[in-house]
């Protein structure tokens, strides 16, 4: 009987902790976060047959139109200035490291030949290309890490159990989450499986349910536990602004930095100690708005991602396509200028970790070196280090006996090496 608990006690000691219940992250997936939380900058697309209108991707449901002519705008879809390669090309060249494309959006369209329904971009539109598939296949040649944008609610589907969004649809609701659980199911296992680079899952729409009088059940760890077994190293996040849920690999903030609530959608939601992502808009939009030219500028946009860097976060920056499959000149423009700054200074916020905070600026850091980014106009800076300095780029003084580092002379803008004994 000992030989036989002594054996049990040492099998049970090697199974993994998620056999019961608790999610174990592989190896493969610790080295996908590890490298994730490098990358810093990546660009986010929302694309999509709302693109169109050009009201931006609430417009189904802001416009308050019916499904059946919101659906008309995918029988004119042809963007026929897409080009898959000059878009990475693009992205590569301003220094991102992975993209985030809406892969199905709240009005439900597929931007890839999905075998669940027909209303996708290769089965319902004139332009018959799988759009989705072009990018993953773009970004594989250029060497640019593939996410996709999965929406969670659906404002066409009869089975999706209605939320606070979606009402006037015209939609003849039959709602059953099994069944639409499974329609979310299937559409994963087809995107992580069918396109083999796919290294993300960014879910939105969990807050659709926020309100509900008794609290709905997403079942999202079952869900997570799907996509872990289809793909483990596969990082997963969930714009649900409120704390990480088991399973996930990563945290997203929308239009906020981490720890803030500027926005007001996360009031009360914590930083974990997962690798941390804020998302922002160009402009003020994230789906393509014709009238929307209220562009961020260039040197607004660069102090925003080395703010994400100082707090340990990667920067999310989003662009909304145009209808012909163009990206706005605007935002190549400001693309373009943060490729050139981060060309010359992407040391100070690749693989960087979080760094500190002061009324002139921030700080990041990588090992021994700090990296302080002056963000506002001053005269001099004084630091206080907890170790001496071997270099520092520009002149300064140091006291020894109070361990402070003083710098004059400095300017807006301008980007300081310290590299500590």
């Amino acid at each position: 009987m000992r030989k036989r608990i002594f054996w049990l006690v040492a099998f049970l000691g090697i199974i993994p902790f998620s056999m019961f219940g608790q999610y174990m992250p592989t190896d493969d997936n610790l080295q996908a976060r590890k490298e994730f939380e490098g990358f810093r900058f990546g660009i986010f697309l929302h694309w999509g047959i709302y693109s169109e209108y050009g009201q931006g991707e609430w417009y189904l449901n802001n416009g308050k139109l019916k499904q059946e002519e919101y659906q008309k705008a995918a029988s004119c879809f042809y963007p026929i200035r897409f080009h898959a390669k000059e878009w990475v090309r693009a992205f590569k060249d301003s220094g991102a490291k992975y993209i985030t494309l809406t892969s199905r959006h709240h009005d439900g369209f597929s931007m890839w030949r999905t075998k669940e329904s027909p209303y996708n971009i290769v089965d319902a539109t004139p332009f018959q290309r799988d759009v989705l598939g072009e990018l993953a296949d773009a970004c594989e040649e250029e060497g640019i890490r593939f996410h996709l944008y999965y929406s969670l609610l659906d404002w066409m589907r009869e089975d999706y159990p209605l939320g606070s969004t979606g009402h006037d649809t015209g939609r003849n609701l039959q709602p059953n989450y099994d069944s639409y659980f499974q329609f979310m199911k299937n559409q994963l296992r087809e995107l992580l499986c069918d396109y083999k680079n796919v290294e993300g899952l960014w879910f939105d729409g969990y807050w659709d349910h926020s309100h509900d009088a008794k609290p709905f059940d997403w079942r999202m760890t079952e869900l997570y536990n799907y996509i872990h077994s289809l793909k483990p190293r596969c990082l997963i996040g969930n714009n649900h602004h409120i704390a990480t849920i088991e399973g996930e690999d990563f945290q997203m903030f929308e239009r906020d930095l981490p720890g803030e609530n500027t926005a007001g959608f996360s009031p009360n939601q914590t930083v974990s100690q997962l690798p941390l992502e804020m998302c922002q808009t160009m402009n003020g939009n994230w789906g393509y708005h014709v009238g929307d030219l209220n562009y961020k500028s260039s040197r607004e946009l660069i102090t925003l991602l080395v703010r994400a860097a100082s707090k340990g976060s990667n920067l999310l920056l989003n662009i909304g396509p145009q209808p012909n499959g163009e990206i706005p000149a605007a935002a190549l423009d400001r693309l373009k200028d943060i490729g050139v700054w981060m060309r010359q200074h992407g040391e100070s916020i690749y693989g960087t970790t979080r760094g500190e905070e002061y009324p002139w600026g921030v700080t990041t850091r990588k090992g021994d070196v700090t990296y302080l980014h002056i963000l506002k106009d001053t005269d001099a800076i004084t630091l206080t280090l907890d170790k001496k300095p071997i270099f520092v780029s520009v002149p300064f003084q140091y006291d020894n006996r109070r361990h402070t580092l003083k710098i004059q002379n400095i300017q807006q803008f301008d980007i300081i090496r310290v590299e500590l004994k």
